[in-house]
């Protein structure tokens, strides 16, 4: 499951370094937009059946791809 994530992050961010370092500040980096933020939550839907409104997420809970990750695998 991780690894999935970490290739949807890669293709959505358009940057290997999320499988690297699973600590990199997706926002704060630039790898990330408002845009990307919205493809996000629909591949998290559309690959592990987790249902993230962007009204219940706040961007520092999915800062990271470590943080996408355990979010994943709480609401799973």
């Amino acid at each position: 499951m991780e690894e999935k994530v970490l290739e949807m992050l890669a293709g959505i961010c358009e940057d290997e370094i999320v499988k690297e370092n699973r600590e990199v500040g997706l926002f704060e980096t630039g790898l990330i937009d408002s845009l990307a933020f919205a493809e996000l939550l629909i591949g998290i839907e559309d690959n592990f059946g987790v249902s993230l409104a962007p009204s219940e997420i706040d961007r520092n809970d999915i800062d990271t791809p470590q943080k996408i990750i355990d979010l994943i695998k709480e609401r799973m």
